[in-house]
């Protein structure tokens, strides 16, 4: 791996906890914890090879239409988790932020978004960015709405949730579409696909998917 050539933004796609899960004879519930905690591994593994930024997709807008237990997991653990770790937040050195609609969370769900948020905001050299309630759909057109002239692409960008253009995107368990991810962030970005499912998404997958991009040639539109 060309250790001069690395990716700043890296988006990831976190897909496959069900699917994981199911096949170890587990809930879609344990998929999910296990992704959780595997997040947290990938993100200090990507610090530590020099990305500037990691964006990752956790619960779309659409994802509101999966069963109502599957979502009062996914909208009540986090919470669990971070008051049974707060005393842990100290070693934390990067900075945590939130990228999609807040208006559909509990309280206590806001509480802990916002508290993250706060403690971790002084931290410069790595960012990881938890698109959570995200759609670019919706994204767009709240940007959009809040500009009340003709506008130029920087205007337009001022207002995304994610300004940062994406270099690598990442998407694991197979699939191969964008599920309305970041689709203005990563026109120009190169695509991995794996069908590997996330909580087993290792150091090893993500050195595989940066090496796959070290060997393409980005030309913007251009030629080289």
């Amino acid at each position: 791996m060309n250790e001069k050539n690395i990716p700043k933004h890296v988006a990831i796609i976190l897909d496959g906890n069900g699917r994981w899960a199911k096949k170890y004879g587990q809930p879609r519930s344990f998929g999910h914890y296990q992704g959780g905690r595997n997040l947290f591994k990938v993100a200090k593994i990507a610090q530590n090879l020099g990305i500037e930024k990691l964006s990752v997709y956790a619960f779309s807008t659409e994802n509101w239409k999966r069963p109502k237990e599957e979502v009062d997991y996914l909208m009540s653990k986090p919470v669990e988790l971070f008051h049974e770790n707060k005393h842990r937040m100290h070693e934390i050195n990067y900075k945590i932020t939130f990228a999609g609609r807040r208006d559909r969370f509990s309280p206590e769900l806001l509480d802990v978004i916002n508290t993250i948020e706060k403690e971790t905001k002084d931290f410069n050299g790595f960012e990881l960015t938890l698109c959570v309630d995200y759609g670019s759909y919706d994204e767009i057109i709240r940007a959009v709405n809040e500009l009340e002239k003709p506008i130029t692409e920087s205007d337009l960008v001022s207002k995304l949730m994610v300004k940062e253009p994406v270099d690598l995107l990442i998407r694991t368990s197979g699939e191969m579409r964008l599920s309305n991810f970041l689709l203005w962030q990563v026109s120009y970005a190169e695509f991995y696909f794996t069908k590997v499912h996330w909580p087993a998404f290792s150091e090893k997958e993500l050195k595989k998917a940066i090496k796959s991009y070290q060997q393409r040639h980005r030309r913007f539109g251009g030629l080289k």
